[in-house]
């Protein structure tokens, strides 16, 4: 189990400059893992040099241009959104592509909305392990961060996975937004075999965590328990600069002798 930094705007090593720069601000902090959301068919030239002069490991980028799988009279733009950007992620080295419910379908039920991802994400499933990657399906809060999208909810996330039923596609548990919506990880981790990633920051704010109320020392070894082995990526917001909130997030998960 390895930190990854995720390196969108906002979030760590933006003091270090564009892309590129952030790569190599990671690499000299220690991390040979970083993540991001937004590219370009044509930016990515000096994102992908810099991850060959670090060594660095790109995880993941989102699909896009960024779209939801709410609305299933869109299947082929998200169906051709989803072989872009593996595309993109095959040519960087990436093996996952993160994908959200999107903004809510007006005029649609909640319960249309949960057959229509469980729908397109059928679809996209077979052309997807065809390729030896995996769709990350990401709930994010709608109380603060995304209000008016669909699918806050892990627990819903876990059964729409379970529903769509492939080895291609799975939950990417975000511990801030689950904790946003008031659910309980115990509940989310009994389901830990549906969970392809974990993404981390604290309530409070979005910082690292040890800044607001997840209790972490629990949380941690619980995690492990339910024999999640992948990764952590760390999507906070700095609250007093990457490098220092970097090795508090060290402290708090027990690894800052590792990286001494």
């Amino acid at each position: 189990m390895k930190l990854s930094a995720v390196i969108e705007d906002l979030y760590m090593f933006n003091e270090a400059g564009d892309l590129p720069a952030r790569i190599h601000a990671a690499a000299a902090a220690g991390l040979d893992r970083v993540e991001f959301h937004m590219w370009s068919p044509t930016g990515m030239d000096a994102v992908e040099a810099a991850l060959k002069a670090t060594g660095v490991r790109l995880l993941s980028l989102t699909v896009g241009p960024r779209v939801g799988c709410v609305d299933r009279s869109k299947e082929a733009y998200v169906l051709d959104a989803i072989d872009r950007t593996m595309a993109m992620c095959q040519r960087l080295g990436a093996k996952d592509m993160v994908i959200a419910g999107g903004p809510a379908l007006a005029g649609a039920s909640a319960t249309e909305q949960h057959d229509n991802m469980v729908y397109l994400l059928r679809q996209a499933a077979p052309r997807v392990q065809a390729a030896g990657m995996r769709l990350l399906l990401e709930p994010l809060n709608t109380r603060i961060d995304h209000v008016g999208f669909f699918m806050g909810s892990a627990l819903e996330g876990l059964d729409i996975v379970e529903a769509v039923d492939s080895p291609a596609v799975r939950l990417l548990y975000d511990a801030y937004h689950a904790e946003v919506m008031g659910e309980d990880w115990r509940e989310i981790l009994k389901r830990a075999h549906l969970i392809g990633y974990v993404q981390v920051a604290d309530t409070n704010g979005r910082h690292e965590p040890g800044t607001g109320t997840i209790d972490w020392a629990t949380w941690l070894p619980a995690l492990q328990r339910a024999a999640y082995t992948g990764d952590i990526g760390l999507e906070y917001r700095p609250s007093n600069g990457t490098l220092a909130s970097l090795q508090r997030t060290r402290e708090i998960f027990g690894m800052a002798e590792a990286q001494a």
